[in-house]
């Protein structure tokens, strides 16, 4: 049957089937694989599936060793450190700055207006005049004082006069006193003569005895209130005299503001600032200007607060200059802390270094502690002792081994528990490999 014929019948229909059946096929033409390849290609082909079986199996393994690596980093992207043991100094860095270690800011003494001798930038020595304040308050103030004290000294005067009048009256009923008993002392030898004679009666020997014992009587009475007012008269003219002293300290306290209108350079230096205009008026207390002493120079510096409470005055410190490490003390830390930073200053050990200028900036590195026998690695940037685990080369991976880290230097850090000596730590930043237990280091 022709394929036209085939064609005419749908799929499915039973003659199609039926007039297919009458076609001739290719069975005839199909003869077994056995029979027709030869014996030395099957050998060939069992090695070719031998030898790929044994590549699947070693890629498999790799792929199998590479899943459990997880990450794998190469060699030349680490830095290493080598854990050892050895002398530990921890230690803190801080930027510093020349300061003058004496730049005293003088004050107004009083209200008044300010008139400057000197510009800023000018060089003065010491007791040199620098400004003058008019102030006719004080000026006044001062007179008044002076006023005081002068009736004072003239009431005292005045008091002393008087008192020595006093005193010369109560001495003179002392010696008129004393006067009278002589008499009456005569008249009782004459009254006991007559008496002895029975010339005078007993009423008159006995009346010259009684004026005798009362010439007595006045002259004791006399000479105690004779004392009694001089020590009266001198706590009177005592009285007066801490009167008049206490005037005079107001005086003279009021006469040295007088004279500190007159402002004077309290160091040899250089005029730093002009806190005023010229021939302003200020209040009492204003700023009028500062004196640096450039002979003296210490570094103030800023560390993190951290360090704070580890810095004591008394610390031993090294400074760089221009290249050059000159020792120095930590002579004061400041208890404020001002964004995340506190304010320190150090002093030069043995003379300040030749050279140096007014806000030069420096590095200041401050000894914090000493020890011997530590165990201990380079520091690296991504580390610090808050670090908990870190990756230690193992042959050709990194294994994430958990650690206890001490005190950080600038340049190391302390190991207290986790590592031996020798291990090699990495201490280039291992962030993109996340928390990976094993990294595979390639080449």
């Amino acid at each position: 049957m022709k394929l036209a014929q085939l064609k005419k019948f749908p799929l499915g229909d039973p003659r199609a089937t039926a007039a297919g059946a009458s076609m001739r096929g290719t069975e005839a033409q199909d003869s077994p694989l056995s029979a027709r390849v030869p014996r030395w290609r099957r050998h060939r082909l069992a090695l070719a599936l031998g030898g790929s079986a044994i590549l699947l199996l070693l890629l498999g393994f790799a792929v199998k060793g590479w899943l459990g690596t997880g990450q794998v980093i190469a060699r030349e992207r680490l830095r290493l450190a080598t854990v050892t043991r050895g002398h530990f100094v921890r230690d803190a860095a801080a930027d510093g700055t020349v300061v003058a270690a004496l730049s005293p800011t003088l004050f107004a003494i009083a209200p008044g207006t300010v008139g400057y001798a000197v510009r800023a930038g000018d060089a003065v020595s010491k007791g040199q005049v620098l400004a003058t304040l008019d102030s006719p308050e004080l000026t006044n103030e001062v007179q008044r004082e002076q006023a005081t004290l002068d009736s004072l000294d003239a009431a005292l005067a005045r008091q002393q006069i008087e008192i020595r009048r006093q005193i010369l009256t109560g001495q003179q009923h002392a010696d008129l006193a004393r006067v009278t008993i002589d008499a009456a002392e005569r008249e009782l030898k004459r009254s006991q003569w007559a008496w002895d004679q029975r010339a005078i009666s007993e009423r008159d020997y006995t009346r010259a005895q009684d004026e005798v014992s009362t010439a007595k009587l006045n002259f004791d009475h006399a000479r105690d209130t004779a004392a009694l007012e001089r020590d009266s008269l001198a706590l009177e003219l005592r009285t007066k005299r801490l009167e008049r002293d206490r005037q005079a300290l107001t005086v003279a306290a009021l006469t040295d503001r007088v004279a500190a209108l007159t402002v004077r350079s309290p160091v040899d230096g250089m005029v730093a600032n002009l806190a005023q205009p010229q021939r302003t008026r200020v209040a009492a207390d204003a700023p009028l200007l500062t004196v640096v002493d450039l002979s003296a120079f210490e570094i103030e510096f800023q560390v993190a607060e951290i360090y704070a409470r580890d810095i004591k005055p008394g610390m031993r410190a090294e400074v760089s200059v221009e290249g050059r490490t000159v020792p120095g003390t930590v002579t004061a830390i400041s208890p404020e802390v001002r964004q995340n930073q506190v304010v320190g200053r150090v002093k030069f050990n043995g003379g300040q270094p030749p050279g140096l200028r007014q806000n030069e900036r420096t590095a200041v590195r401050i000894v914090l502690d000493e020890r011997d026998s530590v165990l201990k690695f380079e520091r690296g940037s991504f580390i610090d002792d808050s670090a908990r685990a870190l990756y230690v080369v193992r042959g050709s991976h990194a294994v994430r081994v958990p650690v206890v880290l001490g005190a950080a230097s600038v340049g190391e850090i302390e190991v207290t528990r986790g590592l031996e000596p020798g291990d090699e730590v990495v201490i280039s930043d291992m962030r993109d490999v996340g928390r990976a237990a094993e990294v595979a280091i390639g080449n």
